[in-house]
């Protein structure tokens, strides 16, 4: 049992028995024990109708625990389970799951009087069977609202007369017997014997109904003790009950299929046989008086946070009674009892509230799972159990009506769209970011226990960028290739003057503008340091967790010929990092974002390395992005003088065949002594992309002369549009991703 929490409410102040024990009790026992009990035992007998009722309930105990760890764990005020889910899973999810919960608890109410109504009409009794169904309920139901809306505590003291009849009734039964006479049915009438699924989904309404207590959080002195008392107590006495009623009129009547045309079989079996139908009576008018009293406080609590009209939310009298929500439940319920014939809708009304059990059961598991610091409850569950609640529920939803739970689903995933769409800034925090990085943590576990195959390769960029940004093309041939489903990181050096807290915010928030406008998703760093070329290198060396290491970094040439031999300082510390690397040279205007028909791509092959591999991978992967799609892509070699270029043009030609590559083939015989990056330069000079390979640094090679050759490199291709020089440094064999 739980200790007494610090979580206090205003309203009534009701106690664990009057606010959540009573309204839970009289909707969990209802009509389905006194009209369907029989038919059960009738179709499935005694064994399986008690493993029926131990499944069910066990259901709907496991939601009882969860919503008992979740309300000792907030200071919980209106709205029941709509207050719980949306401080849980956020506003929308709060909205998606409260609306249809309140609808359907006002459009319950209907149900229950009419069929007290034509319970009453239709009993014999002198007078009534005169009466109009529909006149008798709306009289009931005026009634009923007033009550309830005046007052909740008449309204729950009424509940204690409904809570006797019912009691009588069962005393009734349990001290009667066998019928004097009973009747052998027509063959002819006797419906088939059902299996177990079908008696399962007809009996398992019968034991919901705790939300009716759960609805009254507002309203309690001691909510964080009265619900996981009140909640718990209600399911186990509700277990009781309907354990015993089997048993004792599986003595009282043996003849299956008499249990199964008689709906009145109880009736008959018991001694006051009168007491039975004030029974029904009774469950029908406490379970419609438990919606009367919920729905209106749900409906409340939505209009608070701004999801419904805000007049809903007015509270009334010192107990803050909400009398406009209640006249607008009494509406929506006068409207389904006038206008009858909703059956139709019945069963997805069913489904919001097994879409509310589910979440609340997984809303428990998820927090208990991650362990936050702000998870404290006095209540513990173990995760397995919530976990278990929320599939049982879902289970039960597709087992009852496949149809009618993909309808509740768009529903409720409508609703959450168009409260998401209002972007309405919620006062409190909840689970999901905690969520995402419980997800991100165990991701990141598994990965690390696998080991990279060429398969499942992606290029993770790390993009290294001047501020301000003065070569956006860099953010575009990054949007280009990692299509939004590569991990990309924006990173600069600043001077550690500039890396306070403000200036960095600032700069930050300008990046974002920068890369909204290029539809980029990147994290983005700012590094400060007093040595621009070191201070990148430390970032490629540290930056990283576990397997998301950024693998490709993308770079543009020095603005500056000094800057050539720390750059290649940087470039040696690239490729002993093993990372591979994007240099990206814009001569007379790259057009990597071009919207023009007719672009093409110039990728020159050499075969000798693993670059070939890599910058076709990169290539394929700027094809599939929408700015790029149906563009026409050009493999060009240049051959040695005297090498036979139609074998290599064979060659290349099988090679884009196995790997499903489509792409034209263009092979050159080298011109004498004429300098291969004049050879590109001319070839290329009217592509919108070129990838030209590049040559890793030798193991003793200084950093000058390695920049010195890619400086030498870079200028002779000056011309061309936009060069990207790429080198393969990563460990692994790009050519595999070819072979598969």
């Amino acid at each position: 049992m739980p200790r007494r929490g610090n979580s206090t409410s205003a309203g009534y102040g009701f106690g664990t028995f009057a606010g959540v024990f009573t309204p839970s009790i009289l909707t969990i026992i209802g009509v389905v024990m006194y009209l369907r009990f029989g038919w059960m035992l009738g179709n499935v007998g005694l064994t399986t109708s008690l493993i029926i009722v131990t499944a069910a309930s066990s259901i709907t105990f496991l939601t009882g625990l969860s919503i008992s760890s979740l309300a000792t764990n907030m200071r919980m005020k209106g709205g029941g389970a709509y207050y719980m889910l949306s401080r849980s899973f956020g506003l929308e999810a709060g909205a998606a799951i409260g609306i249809p919960l309140a609808i359907s608890q006002a459009v319950s109410i209907s149900f229950y009087v009419a069929g007290f109504a034509e319970a009453l009409v239709g009993s014999g009794l002198p007078m009534t069977g005169e009466w109009d169904a529909r006149i008798v309920g709306l009289v009931v139901l005026v009634a009923m609202s007033i009550l309830a809306a005046v007052s909740a505590n008449a309204a729950l003291k009424a509940q204690f007369f409904i809570m006797g009849a019912i009691v009588l009734s069962l005393v009734s039964f349990f001290a009667g017997g066998a019928p004097a006479t009973i009747e052998p049915p027509d063959p002819g009438s006797v419906p088939p014997v059902l299996d177990f699924w079908p008696v399962f989904a007809v009996f398992f309404p019968a034991v919901t109904g705790i939300l009716s207590g759960v609805g009254m959080s507002g309203d309690l002195k001691n909510p964080s003790r009265s619900i996981p008392v009140g909640t718990i107590a209600a399911v186990l006495t509700g277990w009781v009950v309907y354990m015993s009623v089997p048993l004792v009129l599986n003595i009282f009547v043996s003849d299956p299929e008499v249990l199964r045309i008689d709906t009145m079989i109880m009736q008959k079996c018991a001694r006051w046989p009168f007491l039975i139908l004030l029974g029904v009576w009774a469950a029908t008018l406490s379970s419609a008086l438990g919606g009367l009293l919920c729905a209106p406080r749900v409906v409340q609590a939505l209009a608070q946070d701004r999801l419904m009209p805000g007049a809903l939310g007015r509270g009334y009298g010192k107990n803050k009674d909400p009398r406009l929500a209640s006249a607008a439940c009494f509406a929506i319920a006068a409207a389904g009892l006038w206008f009858g014939d909703i059956n139709a809708i019945a069963p997805v009304l069913t489904m919001f509230n097994l879409t509310t059990y589910g979440l609340l059961n997984l809303s428990a598991g998820l927090e208990e799972l991650m362990g936050n610091p702000s998870w404290r409850p006095t209540f513990r569950v173990r995760p397995f159990l919530s976990i278990a609640g929320f599939l049982g529920c879902f289970a039960v939803m597709f087992m009852i009506s496949p149809g009618w739970t993909f309808c509740a689903l768009v529903s409720e995933g409508a609703i959450y769209w168009l409260a998401k769409r209002r972007s309405l800034r919620a006062r409190w925090g909840d689970m999901r970011t905690g969520l995402l990085m419980y997800a991100v943590q165990t991701a990141l576990r598994l990965l690390g226990r696998r080991q990279l195959d060429e398969r499942n390769w992606r290029p993770n960029l790390l993009v290294l960028s001047s501020v301000p940004l003065e070569r956006p093309h860099l953010l575009t041939l990054a949007a280009a290739i990692s299509c939004n489903r590569s991990f990309v990181t924006l990173a600069t050096a600043v001077p550690s003057a500039a890396g306070g807290v403000q200036l960095s915010t600032a700069l930050n928030d300008s990046i974002r503008r920068h890369l909204n406008k290029v539809r980029l998703e990147a994290q983005v760093r700012i590094y400060p340091t007093d040595d621009r070329w070191r201070g990148l290198g430390e970032l490629v060396r540290a930056y990283g967790f576990g397997p998301l290491t950024p693998n490709t970094v993308i770079l543009g040439t020095p603005a500056h010929a000094g800057d050539a031999h720390p750059f290649g300082c940087l470039l040696n510390t690239l490729a002993r990092c093993q990372r591979n690397v994007i240099l990206v040279s814009e001569g007379t205007g790259g057009r990597v974002d071009a919207g023009a028909e007719n672009r093409r791509i110039d990728m020159w092959w050499r075969g000798q390395t693993d670059n070939g591999s890599f910058m076709l991978a990169l290539a394929c992967l700027v094809l599939r992005g929408d700015s790029w799609r149906g563009a026409r892509l050009r493999l060009c070699n240049i051959v040695e003088p005297g090498k036979d270029s139609a074998e290599t043009h064979a060659v290349l030609s099988r090679f884009l065949s196995k790997a499903r590559v489509s792409a034209e083939v263009c092979v050159l015989e080298q011109d004498g002594e004429r300098p291969f990056n004049e050879t590109i330069a001319e070839m290329s000079a009217d592509a919108d992309l070129t990838f030209v390979g590049m040559r890793s640094p030798a193991e003793d090679e200084s950093d000058e002369t390695y920049g010195d050759y890619v400086h030498s490199l870079t200028a002779g291709l000056s011309t061309v549009p936009l060069a990207v020089f790429a080198l393969a440094g990563e460990a692994v064999e790009f050519r595999r991703i070819f072979r598969e």
